[in-house]
């Protein structure tokens, strides 16, 4: 087998026909999609070319640019409460809980495998105002509150989502930074106890830098997860009210397919696009940095 590998010719052999469907699957959409950038139209009325202007039209367009502050504060926001959340699990899961975990990790890990709609169907009855009166209405008005709309409020319905996506996710988080801590050798952790570091101490200075990449990872996967959310504020407020809720996947979806902007559709999809790389690139090098200063 070692000899097969050492052979390029019979390792290009082998890898041709996956680097084929990738190709095809991945790179030739994402170049045709770019050259969409620059034409105006769609396959009825025919395509015209227009170079920059839907860039331009982007960077003018008042949606487009709400689409994507609302995009930048929903993926920042959950991705620090998603990793913040899994990481305190992860903590509970080999600390305390230790051998004990097993089921407390089943049950936190199980809205992962929920589907969208359901979920989205669960939090509006959950949430609902009319035309009945859904728990936390009932009891806020318990409690002496008012009804509350909460979909109908675009403050509420903002956390409404942050409340339902960090319910689903966080279980899987903390599944998987669990996978990080529990490769920390036990004799580094019981030399920093000896040494005196208890609590948030060994957290901070031993456990944080150990676990690091897998951290990192886990930084990562939430923000370019975040950043193309499309199904569950599709289940849950379809964007609304209004555009309130709309992220950039959504606009770039009503654009193309329901508007027939193909051209102007395929520039929103190409800056979500560069956000996701710019996002991730940051990142990676922010925490690199730390951890060399480290």
């Amino acid at each position: 087998m070692d000899k097969v590998f050492r052979d390029r010719r019979a390792t290009l052999v082998m890898l041709a026909p996956a680097l084929l469907v990738y190709t095809l699957v991945m790179i030739v959409p994402i170049f045709w999609s770019v050259g969409y950038t620059t034409l105006d139209g769609n396959a009825v009325s025919g395509f015209t070319f227009v170079g920059l202007d839907n860039y331009k039209a982007f960077f003018q367009d008042s949606t487009a640019i709400d689409a994507l502050l609302f995009t930048l504060k929903y993926a920042v926001l959950l991705t620090v409460l998603q990793v913040v959340a899994g990481y305190g699990l992860a903590l509970l899961y080999v600390f305390y809980l230790k051998h004990r975990s097993s089921l407390v990790r089943t049950i936190l890990f199980f809205p992962v495998i929920l589907p969208t709609v359901a979920v989205a169907l669960m939090f509006q009855r959950v949430f609902e105002a009319a035309p009945t009166v859904g728990p936390i209405n009932t009891i806020i008005m318990a409690l002496g509150g008012n009804l509350t709309d909460f979909l109908g409020d675009p403050h509420y319905s903002f956390w409404v989502i942050i409340v339902m996506d960090l319910w689903r996710s966080m279980g899987f988080y903390g599944v998987l930074l669990y996978a990080g801590l529990v490769e920390i050798p036990d004799d580094v952790i019981e030399a920093a106890r000896l040494d005196g570091a208890v609590r948030w101490r060994m957290v901070r200075h031993v456990v944080i830098p150990l676990s690091l990449p897998v951290l990192l990872s886990a930084v990562i996967f939430s923000i370019n997860g975040t950043l193309k959310v499309f199904d569950t504020i599709v289940a849950l407020t379809n964007g609304g009210p209004g555009t309130a809720t709309t992220p950039l996947t959504l606009y770039m979806f009503r654009t193309s397919f329901a508007y027939g902007e193909y051209g102007y559709g395929s520039t929103v999809a190409f800056m979500l696009t560069l956000m996701c790389l710019l996002v991730t690139v940051f990142i990676f090098r922010s925490m690199r940095g730390d951890a060399t200063k480290g």
